[in-house]
């Protein structure tokens, strides 16, 4: 069954979900990203029927997160490289780490990430590039830019986000 597309949404959060919103794409990405490339080490890893692992690849190549690279000519063999445009993920995987670090991981953590010129762990937070200051300490929102059509104006509008959020602490 073929799911509803996000990319009539017109927001970035909705089409990063169109590209890797499909949980094995994003474990297919972090595997990726730590060095690992061929289908049977991302078969292995993960656990994923071969016929989802192919379509996921797929998926991943024809949305320029992956290459696929022929290693092998006889017989013909594959490895699925990161391209600039997958690295560009690698801080959204760490992120979903840490939250999970935070809110899942319970007892001792299964696994750490480390600084590797210094072997020291790493406990990673979003900061404001501007700023220098957590993301999780300042006081965001989301508004409309220059190419948001009616709706999305409307869903962001600042006065209509005060008045649900009014409501929301009155309920």
């Amino acid at each position: 069954m073929r799911r509803t597309s996000f990319e009539p949404m017109g927001c970035p959060v909705a089409g990063t979900l169109e590209l890797v919103g499909e949980w094995w794409s994003l474990l297919i990405m972090r595997d990726a990203l730590d060095g690992f490339s061929r289908f049977d080490e991302f078969e292995r890893n993960l656990g994923i029927a071969p016929t989802m692992l192919t379509r996921r690849l797929r998926t991943l190549v024809e949305a320029g997160l992956l290459e696929r690279r022929q290693y092998s000519a006889a017989p013909p063999r594959y490895e699925y490289v990161a391209t600039a445009k997958g690295r560009d993920l690698g801080p959204v995987i760490v992120a979903l780490y840490a939250w999970g670090r935070k809110h899942v991981d319970a007892g001792e953590p299964s696994v750490v990430m480390i600084d590797q010129d210094t072997d020291e762990e790493i406990l990673p937070v979003m900061v404001d590039r501007n700023s220098g200051r957590p993301l999780a300490d300042l006081n965001t929102a989301f508004l409309a830019g220059a190419g948001a059509d009616e709706d999305m104006r409307e869903r962001l509008d600042p006065d209509l986000r005060a008045a649900r959020r009014q409501r929301s602490r009155i309920t």
